[in-house]
């Protein structure tokens, strides 16, 4: 078999997702571990935490592969007081190298909210303010199109509450959250994975039916009555498929590697 190194393997998920466009506040990128080094399997995760580590060190994977960055802030110290001292410990212990795609795979197109997208069975999907940039990776220049959040529209319309209910089941949500019902079908719909509330506003700019995001301020809810259906699924949910998407780049791009989905599901948040 041909040996993959990490430095090839970030190539590729660069070019689909360059890091020119990530949010200024983001971290995406390299975040532990030497390039050069060969890949003896790779574990895909939404997040990282101390069983996610276990598990790739029993499948014998030296570098994990996610959505959330594990590291946002410099750390003053590295010693077992958080759980993200603990875990760059487990990963150097260990030479596991870690990745992450953030908001670059968020805002590219067929990213994060495609993903989300192709789950509801939307059709002529369009970013919303949608712009080109010029993004040169490894040496190479390529125009990529990109966008907070994306539109696209249902085959045919739906009543209100069997969509929310749809939602609800497609993404195992526990308790989804919205506004009051909207009395009319929803076929456009707005949407954008993890924290898109920011998105509000252009989505009744734009005219969608509905609105499905991860997180949502309380006050954010109020005026909106009948003017658009709001769902919220919760971070984790909007964004559990996100595996899916490095997963297809790099079984195209490297056939034989060994690419597992961790088992672990990292969601802090419990539901009564």
């Amino acid at each position: 078999m041909m040996s993959v190194k990490i430095r090839e393997v970030i190539d590729a998920l660069e070019r689909f997702a360059p890091l020119p466009l990530q949010e200024s506040w983001d971290n995406a990128g390299l975040q532990i571990g030497l390039t050069e080094a060969e890949v003896s399997g790779a574990l895909l995760c939404l997040e990282v935490n101390e069983e996610v580590i276990r598990e790739a060190v029993d499948l014998g994977c030296n570098l994990i592969l996610s959505h959330h960055p594990l590291l946002f802030r410099g750390l003053k110290q590295i010693g077992d007081a958080t759980y993200v001292e603990r875990c760059v410990r487990m990963a150097i212990q260990n030479d596991i190298s870690l990745y992450a795609a953030h908001t670059n795979l968020d805002n590219v197109e067929d990213g994060v909210n495609y993903k989300i997208a192709e789950r509801l069975g939307l059709v002529d999907v369009e970013l919303m303010q949608r712009r080109m940039v010029q993004c040169t990776t490894n040496g190479t220049t390529i125009a990529k199109a990109f966008g907070n959040g994306l539109i696209g529209f249902l085959p045919q319309g739906e009543d209100s509450l069997a969509f929310l209910q749809r939602v609800k089941d497609l993404f195992h949500v526990e308790c989804l959250m919205h506004n009051e019902l909207l009395k009319r079908p929803i076929q456009s719909v707005a949407l954008c994975g993890g924290a898109g509330d920011f998105l509000v506003d252009e989505a009744v700019r734009l005219q969608a039916d509905a609105f499905l995001t991860g997180e949502m301020h309380y006050h954010q809810y109020f005026g909106l009555e009948q003017r658009i259906q709001v769902g919220v699924l919760g971070h984790y949910q909007s964004e559990q498929y996100t595996s899916e998407i490095i997963q297809s780049i790099l079984g195209e791009a490297f056939p034989q590697l060994p690419l597992f989905v961790t088992t672990v599901n990292t969601n802090p948040i419990k539901y009564l």
